[in-house]
């Protein structure tokens, strides 16, 4: 389980709304909506989500990089 440590209360809400997306899509509208300093704590979480991603792989294989490329 994908675990990030040191979200404010802001981003950890930002965070449970990003884990229930279904699509990179969704996930940029939902930022697009989002107020510009709040915007700014979303990329950071999604940021840290992907760290937390690599940081759970023993290995990068193919579809781990293509994963992490599709939420770039």
């Amino acid at each position: 389980m994908i675990q990030i440590e040191g979200l404010n209360r802001r981003q950890r809400a930002i965070a449970d709304v990003l884990w229930l997306m279904n699509s990179k899509a969704d996930c940029m509208r939902f930022i697009a909506s989002l107020e510009p300093a709040t915007r700014q704590d979303a990329e950071t979480v999604i940021e840290m989500m992907q760290l937390a991603v690599i940081d759970e792989c023993d290995t990068i294989d193919d579809s781990v990089k293509s994963l992490i490329d599709t939420l770039k």
